[in-house]
């Protein structure tokens, strides 16, 4: 009799702690999944600069498709990117690409950066994971300058 209320409420808190559990779980697994794309699109984007940034590369245009998966976990995602200066010791700088992807239908967000050199400029653009067209669209100008950006 003394642990009929101790069963009853291993009965009702059992489930609600492994609903608890799971949840935190998977939100992990989506987390590194995403970060794992994350950095997979820094790397891209990176091959692509140092590509283009050889002196024998004179002006072109690139395209680079991208082979990440469209949905993580059924889930699509979205990113953007931002460029920003780093002056380093010395008189050089160098350009950083923060690169951040959304899980949408979901607050799980994560950013990567990669290190560029001083001729790179981002043009304002939009990845969408569930495009089959994603890419990565780049533009080596008559002046060595790199224009990156993502596309479709």
């Amino acid at each position: 009799m003394i642990l009929i209320p101790v069963l009853i409420l291993q009965i009702f808190l059992f489930p609600m702690f492994v609903n608890v559990v799971m949840n935190h779980y998977i939100d992990e697994q989506r987390t590194l999944e995403l970060q794992e794309t994350a950095s997979y699109l820094s790397s891209t984007i990176q091959q692509v600069y140092l590509s283009l940034n050889h002196t024998s590369v004179v002006s072109c245009t690139f395209k680079s498709t991208l082979g990440s998966r469209p949905l993580i976990d059924g889930y699509a995602y979205t990113g953007n990117a931002t460029l920003k200066t780093i002056l380093s010791s010395g008189f050089s700088s160098s350009q950083v690409l923060d690169v951040t992807l959304n899980l949408v239908g979901s607050s799980l967000s994560t950013t990567t950066s990669v290190t560029l050199g001083q001729n790179v400029q981002w043009a304002n653009s939009t990845f969408t994971s569930n495009t089959p067209t994603a890419c990565i669209m780049a533009q080596k100008l008559p002046d060595q300058t790199i224009q990156l950006s993502f596309g479709t």
